[in-house]
């Protein structure tokens, strides 16, 4: 590490008892722990308190802490000592700019231009930061003197040049190469991050693009791909956080507000997430991501009728939006007009139903949309040939995006049953937190699980939540390397007890913000059926309950439903029942090695009696009777699933046996079933 002297000028010292704390606390803040960094410094600050270098790297992982007037402090200090001092203007430039003090922190880029640092992306700094102030002829005038002096910034220019044409290859070899040289480089970092996302990198986009904002906390097209990174790994808070920060950044630009709003929507944060899109809405009449986002908001809060005009208000404004044709679908319990049918059909056979999809909430293409638009539309009519004519054609070209391997889910399944056996559980009696307060909610889409949380989510005790991503996160967060043995499951099987005790404290303490403090708390991430054995280890007096239906209605409801992501063995009939008999297998599995441990409730029992299984469900939980619990649609309380319309309406009978009125269409589905 070469220090810097009070001019700015790069001096070569001899290696010295600061040298090394400096360089040990700057690597410890590259790899993300300021906490550890700061520490160092604050250490060494006792014993070498005039050591500006120490100073300005204290101050800029106090920056990292949030630690605001302890960074400032820091800063004042070593300009106090050495008023020339150009590294501290530039840290007190990323000081000013993370509190959103852009003016202030353009000053300070200046100051440290003038006392001659010789940075070499300051002038990348100067230029975001005065584009962040709304400054962009100025920004530019930096950007292109910058680019005219500077081989550094010549190669950056080459390299979005490179990127703009789709050559991403040679853009990262560039940015790379400038990496090596110069590691902080925050347009290489964001150009690195950039391609990640781009060759769905995530977890590599989100450290780059993080180095970058925290290196130029104005930075705000980094900020706006770390949302997009945080979201796709499925960080939504985190993801709400970097989106804030770009709208200080940039508060009247409608794309960062959107960004927002996607983000809280994605966390849950529905109420925030509305504001922002009817802000959008407002300020740009018909502008479809704000309308497609109000009705699909709309619909999870409960406000049907607001999120129907909303949908409408979006086709109104253009009709080759097909984002919103579905979402008027997916609320189940829309009907089509004759005139709204002919209107998607007469789309559907133009071609010209190119409006992609402006929300995460839909990532199917729009005649994938359309089709299963119409698939709904047809049924509601009784028409239920054409429904399924319009539902295969969407599904099959569907398929032909949704990566799906059925010998690697079998396999997975053999391994899960293979590693859960009764001696693996018995070697492990006792282990685990005893926290008892979660209710997982397992089994497969659209067979009732809604229901159950919303009837649980009734009770005055049970805080219901929705489907929480905590569960995968740990197992992700296993030790694992490239062998199958050491991946999940196999890789349990090196835990020690303390350790399941370990991890079922995790998800509670993970999960303790979705919770106001009831209880219980419902977790209905339905794919937890593979995890049952993993969920008794960790959190052994935790409740599980298994939704169960019909296995012809289970399989046409999955294959009905339009998936945003993921459920990729949905949209093909035969590796659907494939599907359905593995995970039969497996919930058979548990029940062998674990009996009594899962509760199963079957969907058509619940239609049939309610009272009673209401019951049933309160007394496996261990609560006291409660007459709200018959009154589920009456509980106001977001929903986020296919069913949020029809769990705030009492029950009807009208979708048992529904897959009788497609037999013709599912001989494939019933042959594989009746293996059963």
């Amino acid at each position: 590490m070469h220090f810097l002297n009070v001019t700015g000028a790069q001096v070569i010292a001899d290696p010295n008892p600061q040298k090394v704390v400096f360089e040990k606390a700057l690597t410890l803040i590259q790899k993300g722990d300021a906490e550890a960094a700061e520490e160092i410094c604050r250490d060494a600050l006792d014993l070498y308190p005039e050591d500006a270098n120490i100073l300005c790297l204290s101050a800029r992982a106090l920056i990292r802490l949030k630690r605001f007037d302890e960074s400032e402090k820091r800063i004042h200090q070593a300009l106090t000592l050495f008023p020339q001092f150009a590294r501290a203007q530039e840290i007190l430039a990323e000081l000013f700019a993370a509190q959103g003090k852009h003016e202030q922190a353009s000053g300070s880029l200046k100051k440290a231009i003038t006392l001659g640092s010789n940075s070499p992306d300051i002038h990348q700094k100067l230029s975001i930061s005065l584009s962040a102030e709304g400054k962009m002829d100025d920004a530019e005038f930096i950007a292109q003197e910058s680019s005219r002096k500077n081989p550094t910034s010549t190669a950056i220019a080459t390299a979005h040049d490179h990127l703009v044409e789709g050559n991403l290859s040679a853009a990262e070899e560039i940015f790379q190469k400038l990496l090596t040289h110069e590691p902080d480089n925050v347009s290489a970092l964001a150009g690195i991050g950039s391609i990640a996302i781009a060759n769905q990198q995530y977890t590599d986009a989100e450290i780059f693009l993080k180095s970058a904002v925290t290196q130029s906390p104005d930075f705000a097209r980094a900020w706006a791909d770390l949302v997009i990174a945080q979201m796709e790994l499925e960080k939504y808070d985190e993801a709400v956080t970097s989106a804030e920060s770009l709208f200080r950044i940039n508060p009247n630009d409608t794309t960062s507000r959107l960004l927002l709003a996607n983000a809280c929507a994605m966390a849950g944060k529905y109420d925030d997430a509305l504001t922002h899109y009817e802000h959008i809405a407002t300020k740009i009449p018909g502008d479809l991501a704000a309308l497609s986002g109000m009705g699909h908001m709309l619909k999870t809060v409960g406000r049907q009728e607001e999120s129907i005009a909303a949908y409408k208000a979006c086709i109104a404004s253009n009709p080759e939006h097909t984002e919103a044709w579905w979402g008027l679908a997916n609320m189940k319990i829309y009907e089509f007009s004759r005139d709204e049918i002919i209107a998607m059909e007469t789309l559907l056979q133009s071609g010209n139903a190119k409006v992609e999809p402006t929300s995460r909430w839909l990532t199917s293409t729009p005649e994938v949309n359309l089709c299963n638009a119409l698939s709904t539309a047809f049924e509601g009519c009784g028409d239920y040939e054409r429904a399924f004519e319009y539902l295969k054609r969407g599904n099959d070209k569907r398929r032909l995006d949704e990566p799906y391997d059925p010998v690697y889910v079998e396999r997975l399944h053999d391994r899960i049953i293979n590693t859960f056996s009764d001696k693996f559980f018995t070697d492990r009696a006792g282990a685990g937190h005893q926290n008892g307060a979660a209710v997982f909610i397992v089994g497969l889409p659209r067979t009732g699980s809604t229901l159950i949380e919303q009837i649980l989510a009734s009770h005055p005790e049970v805080d219901g939540t929705f489907e929480l991503q905590e569960v995968g996160r740990i197992i992700q967060g296993l030790p694992i390397n490239n062998i199958e043995q050491s991946q999940f499951p196999e890789n349990i099987k090196a835990l020690e007890s303390h350790e399941f005790e370990r991890l079922g404290a995790d998800y509670i303490h993970r999960t303790q913000k979705y919770r106001s403090g009831l209880r219980y708390f419902t977790d209905k991430n339905l794919a937890n059926f593979l995890n049952i054995g993993f969920l008794h280890l960790i959190l052994p007096n935790a409740l599980i309950i298994n939704a169960r239906r019909n296995p012809m209605d289970t399989c046409l409801a999955c294959y009905k439903q339009l998936f945003a992501r993921g459920q990729s063995f949905t949209y093909d009939l035969e590796e659907l029942g494939e599907y359905y008999l593995q995970y039969d297998r497996l919930m058979n599995h548990w029940d062998s090695v674990l009996p009594g441990r899962v509760l199963h409730v079957q969907y058509e029992d619940v239609v049939n009696d309610l009272e009673s299984q209401v019951q049933r469900i309160l007394e496996h939980c261990g609560l006291a009777w409660d007459d709200s619990c018959l009154r589920f649609f009456e509980t106001k309380r977001a929903v986020r699933t296919a069913s949020s319309e029809q769990v705030r309406k009492p029950l009807y009978r009208s979708s048992l046996n529904l897959w009788y009125k497609y037999k013709l269409q599912l001989s494939v589905l019933i042959d594989i079933v009746n293996k059963k």
